[in-house]
């Protein structure tokens, strides 16, 4: 819970406040918990479609398991994030450089614990490195966990097995020249980890004092 209400309903709003109206969720984790709270998706104006894993597949398996869904290009958003990314803004930056994959990318002043970007004066993504050592770190700019994928990506994921976008895809991608871009995010922009209890109570407390801060 942040601010009262799930994590992922914080997303919820948020698509759909970007014009998106269809949604699908990935479970594996109590998998009742979700579609018991969130159903159709009616009450938030979208419908939703649930995923179900029997297996821990991997940001990238989870997605090639529900390839059935998608029919063209598509947003993916981790679950464990709270953002205020600009999703048309990150789209048609997507859309307008032609590219095959899109990664939003946040500044963030300790990189060793993401993915990390180096990109060129067109934002194109040149190198790539999930989660450095702090000797390998060459940027701050870091993996936002929300990417614009053409429907293409699904092809270079194998199915039926575990798979990860910054480990296996992101870096696949730039091994074979793929256009891979980078959105910056910008300073209107702002993300929020909760990958641990201690980012969780964070992010909880700010709310609760109503002084929600990111990370730069």
């Amino acid at each position: 819970p942040i601010g009262g209400m799930p994590l992922l309903e914080h997303t919820l709003i948020r698509l759909r406040g970007h014009g998106v109206e269809e949604v699908l969720i990935n479970l594996y984790h109590q998998p009742d918990v979700i579609p018991a709270y969130f159903g159709d998706g009616s009450r938030w104006g979208v419908r939703i479609t649930y995923s179900l894993e029997q297996e821990v597949l991997g940001t990238a398996g989870g997605v090639k398991h529900a390839a059935w869904f998608f029919d063209g290009p598509f947003l993916v958003l981790y679950g464990d994030n709270l953002s205020t990314c600009n999703l048309n803004r990150l789209a048609r930056h997507h859309r307008d450089r032609g590219a095959m994959a899109t990664m939003a990318l946040h500044r963030r002043s300790d990189p060793t614990s993401s993915g990390i970007a180096e990109l060129d004066a067109q934002d194109r993504i040149l190198r790539f490195v999930e989660k450095p050592s702090p000797a390998e770190v060459f940027s701050n700019w870091v993996n936002a966990g929300i990417y614009v994928l053409n429907s293409q990506v699904l092809d270079l994921i194998p199915a039926g097995q575990p798979c990860d976008f910054g480990r296996d895809i992101f870096p696949r991608l730039l091994a074979e020249g793929r256009v891979l871009y980078g959105y910056r995010m910008q300073a209107d922009e702002w993300l929020w980890w909760i990958d641990t209890p201690a980012d969780l109570a964070r992010v909880q407390r700010s709310f609760e004092y109503n002084k929600l801060e990111g990370e730069r």
